[in-house]
Formats: C-alpha cells, sequence, structure tokens
C-alpha cells in the first residue's frame, strides 16, 4: 500500500500575478470624479488623515465629486501607522453610511485603512480578527467581492494603492500584523506625481525605504516553487508566494530606480524628476513584493514599530511618538542581506551592483558582506537616518521582546532564505539579527 503523500509538505507548482489597474501621469487626479461615475458609484467614502485632508490631493477629488453630482462623506481621522482601534473607528464610521464605492487620499496608512473599511462594510457581521493573519487572527480568505476603491497615494513608498495588503499594530499583543488577500487591492490606483511634491524630505527619505525594502526582500525571497504548503484549492494560494519571473522584472528595476532617485529626491524638494521616479518605483515594487512577499526586513520591523520606546523621527507632523514603517525596515537590513545571501550569492551580487558596486572580482562566498556594506553606505550617505536600534533608543535587553514580535510574523518569515524552520535555531538566529542591528 502507496504512503499518503503529507499535503503540509507539498511544493508549490504555480504563481499568481495581481495587481491594480495603474494610471501614472501628473495631473491624472482631476480624472477620479469620472472614474466613480463610469462605475455607476452613487454614494462614495472618501477616506484620508488631517494632513492630507489639507492639501491639492484631495481638493482635486472632491472637486471631481462634485462635477459627477456623486455623494460622498470624507473621514479624515485615519492615524499614521494605524492601531487596530483607528482602524476600528473607521469601520465604524463607515458602516452606517453604507457607501457602494471608496477613495483613499493618502499615504499607505489611509490606503490601508480604506482596504479594511471596505472588507468590513462588506463583511459587516465579521469578528474583527476573522481575517487578520494567523497566528494572531483566524486568516479567513475573502471570497465576497469587495466594493471598488480607487487609491490616489500621495507618498511614494509603501505601493499599497497595487497590493492586497493592509496592516495595523494589534495593540493588545504588541505586534504589527495585517490582513493580505488578492481581493483587497485597490480597483484602481492613481499615481500622480504632483501629489508627492508636498512631501517633507524625511517623509520622501523613509517611504523611500520602504521602496528600497520592498524590490530588495521580494528579490531575495524564496522561489515559489520551494514554498510550502501548495494550497488544495486555488482561492487559498497566499498573496505572499515567493519570487518568480514576473516579480523579479518589477523587484529589480524598483531597487536600480530607488538607488538613483531616492538620493535626489531627499535632497532637493524641487527635483520633480527625483520625485516623479521614485512614485513610479513604489508602485513597480509595490507589484513585485505584492506578489512575491517580503522577509526578515519587514517581520522584524513589525514588533520595532509597535515597541517603539519612546522615539519620535523628525519631519512627522504627528501627536505620537513614531517610528516610520520604512525606517524600522531599513535599520536592520545591512544585518539582514548579510545572513540571506548563502541562499543565492548571484541574486545578492546583482542587488550590491545595482548600488555601484564592480562586483567583477567578488568571490560569490562575499556576497553577503558587500550588499550589506552597500546598504550601510547608501543609508549613511542618505542622511537623518538611525545607525542602528540604539538610535531609536533600543537597548540589548530589548531584544528578546523583539524576537517573540517577530515570531508570529510567519506569513513574511515564511518567506525567508536560510532561516531556520525550527523554532528555537529560529528564535537564535532573529535574536542574532537584532543585535547585530543594534548599531552598524
Amino acid at each position: 500500500m502507496a504512503t499518503p503523500i503529507d499535503a503540509s509538505r507539498q511544493k508549490e507548482y504555480a504563481f499568481e500575478m495581481a495587481a491594480s489597474s495603474i494610471r501614472f501621469g501628473p495631473g491624472a487626479t482631476k480624472e477620479v470624479g469620472m472614474d466613480f461615475a463610469n462605475m455607476k458609484a452613487k454614494r462614495v467614502c472618501i477616506v484620508t488623515d488631517r494632513n492630507v485632508s489639507k492639501l491639492d490631493a484631495m481638493k482635486q477629488a472632491v472637486e471631481g465629486l462634485t462635477r459627477e453630482g456623486i455623494e460622498f462623506t470624507v473621514f479624515d481621522k485615519v492615524r499614521v501607522e494605524p492601531k487596530d482601534s483607528s482602524v476600528k473607528e473607521a469601520i465604524a464610521f463607515a458602516k452606517p453610511y453604507n457607501p457602494d464605492a471608496f477613495l483613499a487620499v493618502g499615504g499607505g496608512s489611509v490606503i490601508d485603512t480604506a482596504k479594511l473599511m471596505n472588507l468590513y462594510t462588506v463583511y459587516p457581521e465579521a469578528d474583527f480578527l476573522d481575517f487578520v493573519n494567523a497566528p494572531l487572527g483566524k486568516g479567513l480568505p475573502v471570497e465576497r467581492a469587495l466594493k471598488p476603491l480607487v487609491a490616489v497615494p500621495t507618498t511614494a513608498g509603501t505601493g499599497s494603492e497595487t497590493t492586497g495588503t493592509a496592516i495595523f499594530d494589534l495593540v493588545s499583543k504588541k505586534a504589527k500584523t495585517g490582513i493580505a488577500h488578492r481581493n483587497l487591492k485597490p480597483t484602481l490606483g492613481i499615481c500622480d506625481p504632483i501629489n508627492t511634491r508636498t512631501m517633507p524630505s524625511a517623509v520622501h527619505a523613509a517611504s523611500g525605504l520602504d521602496v528600497l525594502c520592498h524590490s530588495l526582500e521580494s528579490w531575495t525571497a524564496i522561489p515559489y516553487n520551494e514554498r510550502t504548503p501548495r494550497p488544495t484549492n486555488p482561492i487559498n494560494r497566499p498573496a505572499y508566494q515567493g519570487a518568480n519571473p514576473i516579480s523579479d522584472i518589477f523587484s529589480l528595476q524598483a531597487l536600480r530606480s530607488t538607488v538613483k532617485y531616492l538620493p535626489r529626491a531627499v535632497r532637493d524638494p524641487d527635483d520633480f524628476e527625483a520625485q516623479s521616479q521614485m512614485l513610479l518605483a513604489a508602485t513597480l515594487a509595490g507589484v513585485g513584493f505584492g506578489n512575491a512577499g517580503v522577509h526578515l526586513c519587514h517581520g522584524m520591523s513589525y514588533p520595532i514599530s509597535s515597541q517603539n520606546p519612546g522615539y519620535q523621527h523628525a519631519g512627522y507632523d504627528v501627536d505620537h511618538p513614531i517610528i516610520p514603517h520604512g525606517v524600522s525596515v531599513a535599520v536592520t537590513a545591512p544585518a539582514v542581506f548579510r545572513f540571506t545571501a548563502a541562499s543565492n550569492p548571484d541574486r545578492h551580487l546583482a542587488a550590491a551592483e545595482a548600488f555601484g558596486v564592480d562586483i567583477s572580482t567578488v568571490k560569490r562566498e562575499s556576497a553577503g558582506e558587500v550588499l550589506g556594506e552597500a546598504l550601510a553606505k547608501f543609508l549613511g550617505e542618505l542622511g537623518g537616518q538611525p545607525r542602528g536600534l540604539k538610535d531609536l533608543g533600543f537597548k540589548a535587553g530589548d531584544i528578546e521582546g523583539l524576537v517573540e514580535g517577530t515570531i508570529p510574523q510567519q506569513r513574511v518569515l515564511a518567506l525567508a532564505p536560510t532561516l531556520s524552520g525550527e523554532l528555537d535555531a529560529e528564535r537564535a538566529e532573529l535574536r542574532g539579527l537584532l543585535e547585530e542591528s543594534l548599531d552598524y
């Protein structure tokens, strides 16, 4: 009698590519009213935050809906780096209004919040944790069709306008988590470079570092056909699937563009070409990581942000301590890519080459060290960035808490090359990476 196959050990054999429709161009925001009219939308919920609500992007959106005679309401209380409580407040606002479409105008926090408002208005009976990523939530699949969502990003970083992922702090668990399913992705992303011209230099830098790590992590994630388990039904195939030949194209181009244009965008607020190219890079990276996934930098960033010892990043107009997402991701990057290089030295050397390193004489076994050095140099020259966790206020005694906050992030850790699959060994490896990241 044949031995039955353990389904949990079967490797994946296919990958899927899902991304929002994208419209890119200066001035494209003014078309948003016509988009909703074309969708036959009658009631639109606009989602934004208190800072973006005063900007021209919001003015253009409101004028567009008004011209088309479309009823709308505005929720402008999105929290930068959302908490579960702020998300629940937004959902409670949307449910009684019962819009037939959503419009998100803002950065990743705004777009992510709008995705969750959309989800829970379509599932009004659901418990909040039903769709939250396991093991912190139940991780149920999103089987119903959501309402149209148009995203107008005002930062060049998260790529949220292209992805089915929404991230927030789950305060009771002292962890950052989220919901990831391709059905969450916006119907349309309107990427208008004019809208990122209002970004302060510090926000350009932090947002751009998110693009940097999105591209690097998706480029170096395990190949899609090494991921286990293979789903028994395609609806259960995760949004983050591992590197594949299509995501590779987007991720590597996004990395090259970020290395070239981010320093310029940070240095010169009038460099419209650099700002436009960074918005395009964010979108390219969004398509790449939105399907391939991210891994260690993001996995460790979630407890770094949620366990913030009181750090307030300069240039952010918020009323609470904040480690911007891009900062929390990049602070471990030099250590991470030294660690992962053994999995695929050639990919890590290609990444180092994107930073301008002459790799013609570099040995494959030196790929991690070379890429780690290139990253540390890039971060240092960008300016205004913490040179390790110590600069964020963390001490050696905080490492265990960060390790325990990273362990539940299995959705992304499962895509990390060279990370052990055994829990105690994984803890030791994460501990080593975080200790190495105290300063660099």
